[in-house]
């Protein structure tokens, strides 16, 4: 495992796991690529069910696929009618029914539920009347509800387990390309929304209207309006409580068409931080699992962009200065990110251990899938 450094706190008597950024920089390769796709794969997601780890990946062809990880297999396939643009693992039914089922959203204005193992479609949203461009799962109530944003300038918020649509949020001015759930709150011992909401959750949006709006659950009214950046936003991202060095929760992480990735804080709702350097739309950020100082514990401090210009950049949020490193992607285009903390197997075994490597995979263009480590 060349990147991972670990580090001792011997007054807990624990051993704390940290990802230098350095060291995954200096030492990665291309572990994977998966092929199949015909053209570009807007959406990748992880999961493990039942001590296996899978991938899933949508993409302008039609299709999702589902990946087994460790042999690199095709596991199964799905099609819309159009262009799918967001796939998501469905913790809720893996959960509540013991199957593995794939949510995903398409062009073709719809949301549809695939269970994995029996090829075949479970459930369908069909309430939006334009593209939905972004779907995500709750990570409060075992993921039983989802947001959706679309090009119907509407986000929707969902139940999973009735099929229902319960809140249709309404103020951009245009399509709303990226929605998220804010995580988990530590001090909820429920750690759920009751009938509809109630316990201070909220759904952030990117629109091409240019702005990220925050929404109250429980009543489906807008709190937050964010102002700044200067073209279509393609990716907003909450921070995590577990991220405790920039303000967790209390931070907004955005990309945007004008080839920015801001840093936003929700309490001041104002711009923290604005990183520059990409020379193309910006269609992915994500919160990495990186430090740059193995003295850090609790939070990583460093996030991850990636652009039409072909490059995947990290950034040091606690400074203005330019990017930590740029990983120029294999095939050009990068239209989707996600870090994936794998187990590693021991070998004589072959069962999962409690040890960890990061994966980065990234979708492009071209239709290919890569896995770097």
């Amino acid at each position: 495992m060349t990147n991972i450094y670990l580090l001792l706190l011997f007054n807990d008597y624990q051993v704390t796991t940290v990802f230098m950024l350095d060291i995954f920089h200096s030492s990665s390769k291309l572990l994977k690529e998966f092929n199949r796709h015909t053209d570009s794969v807007y959406s990748i997601d992880y999961s493990i069910f039942d001590d296996c780890q899978f991938i899933c990946s949508g993409s302008s062809d039609h299709k999702v696929y589902v990946w087994n990880l460790e042999n690199s297999g095709l596991i199964q396939s799905f099609k819309h009618s159009d262009w799918v643009y967001c796939v998501k693992f469905s913790p809720y039914h893996y959960r509540t029914r013991g199957c593995n089922v794939i949510c995903s959203s398409s062009f073709d204005n719809t949301i549809r539920f695939w269970d994995i193992k029996n090829n075949q479609q479970l459930q369908i949203f069909n309430k939006h009347t334009d593209s939905v461009y972004s779907i995500k799962l709750s990570q409060f109530n075992g993921g039983r509800y989802l947001c959706s944003g679309s090009g119907d300038e509407t986000i929707r918020l969902w139940d999973v387990k009735t099929s229902k649509s319960l809140h249709v949020f309404n103020g951009h001015t245009s399509s709303v390309w990226s929605v998220d759930f804010s995580p988990l709150q530590s001090n909820n011992k429920s750690n759920s929304i009751g009938v509809v909401g109630g316990s201070g959750y909220t759904i952030c949006s990117g629109s091409f209207d240019t702005t990220i709006r925050i929404w109250d659950i429980e009543t489906a009214k807008q709190v937050v309006v964010f102002k700044g950046h200067e073209n279509a936003l393609k990716s907003v991202l909450y921070g995590s409580n577990e991220i405790g060095n920039i303000g967790g929760a209390n931070t907004i992480l955005s990309g945007s068409d004008d080839k920015s990735i801001r840093l936003w804080d929700i309490r001041s709702g104002q711009q923290i931080q604005i990183f520059k350097g990409h020379t193309h739309y910006v269609y992915a950020v994500e919160y990495s699992p990186f430090t740059v100082d193995s003295c850090e514990v609790g939070g990583s401090g460093v996030i991850c962009s990636g652009s039409l210009d072909g490059t995947i950049r990290f950034w040091d949020i606690r400074s203005n200065k330019s990017e930590l490193h740029i990983f120029e992607g294999k095939n050009g285009e990068i239209y989707c990110l996600k870090f994936l903390k794998c187990k590693k197997k021991e070998q004589k075994r072959k069962i999962y251990c409690n040890r960890y490597c990061i994966n980065l995979c990234y979708g492009s263009r071209d239709g290919s899938i890569c896995i770097w480590g």
